[in-house]
């Protein structure tokens, strides 16, 4: 295992780099380490313990990854947590990390994956009482075997419930019921939550609650309500609840050009420099980007240079691209258009340049669902600045494009 960055990119760059095609057309791979031994033999990672579940993780794991050489090499370069979910790309991610992982001993990798049952009413914004209406524990359950099935495992480490915004919706206690029950069967080792909006109030409600292990919860410094965040994570794992980060890299471009790119390690750091975040789960896409992150794995420090870079955006009048999906805007909209799913679409496509998850951000909608073109006054005045009609008509043209072609 023991080999230098130059080497170990060559046999990246010549296993290749291929897209998720299917799982039909994805190899099997023979390679088989304990969790121990998966730890780079020349690095000393930081590990942090995820709350109450007595997992020790290093800092860094890994996010919604689309190619499965990146995904091998990650895990050979000391990664061991890998966080997923049924809807990514239609229940294929899943398949993919499962071939993955099948030569592995199962003790050597932490896996999560999650439920979104906004996404299966194929309304991202609807509301908690249509969910409870329409989404029994019944389709909970058996969207977590779909998800063992694809995965071909026997449990998960960690099984979430997602996109979760309010704590009643939490707290509901039929949903509450049968995750304990997936805990109870050995079907998932330890439950949590998802969210990224009304973050503080979902996550005190976690702590208080006794019964979530682990909130997976959007935190990044670009976020107008940081603060009020970083203190209920405090609270959170002072509660001895697991705290995971997402969309920690906020967008990663500041603007839609791609000229000025966000500094993706100084991100990072910010975030990590929080011991209250036991782990934080980035997306890369090339192999450049995962050595950046592991590299935060060794030191957080953040120099003089990354601390000015974390004020780029303000310098050069950028509003970025991460949409802190605050639902200001939704009342806005005449047409009556999820905004916040809209930006998170954008955010995909312009920022991770990854247009099969943006377009599969809004599996349920076509072009006619944007009607911005027939809009003479768009009344919707964004929090950050987004100029939204402007960046729903960039997403309404990505829709009209087949999945198949998009890179």
């Amino acid at each position: 295992m023991k080999k230098d960055q130059s080497t170990s990119r060559r046999e990246f760059l010549k296993k290749g780099a291929a897209g998720l095609a299917g799982a039909a057309f994805i190899p099997a791979i023979a390679w088989s380490r304990p969790m121990q031994e998966m730890q780079r033999k020349d690095r000393k990672f930081i590990c942090r313990t995820l709350g109450r579940t007595g997992l020790k993780l290093p800092i860094v794991s890994m996010g919604a990854t689309n190619a499965i050489n990146l995904v091998r090499t990650a895990l050979e370069e000391g990664i061991v947590h890998i966080d997923t979910s049924s809807i990514y790309y239609e229940g294929n991610h899943e398949r993919m990390i499962g071939e993955v992982l099948k030569d592995l001993p199962r003790d050597s990798f932490v896996i999560a994956t999650s439920v979104d049952l906004r996404d299966s009413l194929g309304q991202i914004k609807a509301s908690f009482e249509d969910i409870k209406k329409n989404v029994t524990p019944n389709f909970i359950s058996e969207a977590f075997d779909g998800s063992l099935q694809r995965f071909n495992l026997d449990y998960v480490d960690i099984y979430y419930l997602a996109n979760v915004d309010s704590r009643e919706y939490m707290l509901y206690k039929p949903y509450m019921k049968v995750f304990e029950e997936f805990k109870r069967a050995g079907k998932a080792r330890f439950v949590g939550i998802t969210t990224h909006s009304n973050e503080p109030e979902v996550i005190r409600a976690a702590a208080e609650s006794k019964h979530w292990d682990v909130v997976l919860t959007a935190y990044n410094f670009r976020q107008p309500h940081h603060k009020e965040i970083r203190e209920a994570i405090r609270q959170g794992a002072e509660a001895g609840i697991g705290i995971v980060a997402m969309k920690t890299q906020a967008g990663v471009y500041w603007d839609k050009a791609r000229t000025k790119k966000i500094n993706m390690k100084a991100a990072l750091k910010w975030v990590l420099q929080d011991e209250n975040v036991h782990t934080a789960v980035p997306a890369f896409s090339n192999y450049e980007q995962m050595m950046d992150d592991l590299s935060v794995m060794e030191d957080l420090t953040l120099t003089p240079e990354e601390k000015r870079d974390l004020k780029l955006g303000e310098e050069l009048g950028f509003s970025g691209l991460y949409c802190q999906q605050c639902g200001r805007c939704l009342h806005q909209c005449k047409a009556d258009l999820d905004i916040p799913t809209l930006m998170r679409s954008y955010m995909y496509a312009f920022g991770y340049q990854d247009y099969k998850k943006a377009k599969d951000t809004l599996r349920y909608w076509t072009s006619s669902d944007i009607p911005c073109n027939n809009c003479r006054m768009c009344e919707v005045r964004c929090s950050l600045g987004f100029d939204v009609k402007s960046r729903a008509m960039d997403i309404g043209h990505i829709l009209e494009v087949p999945k198949e072609f998009l890179g």
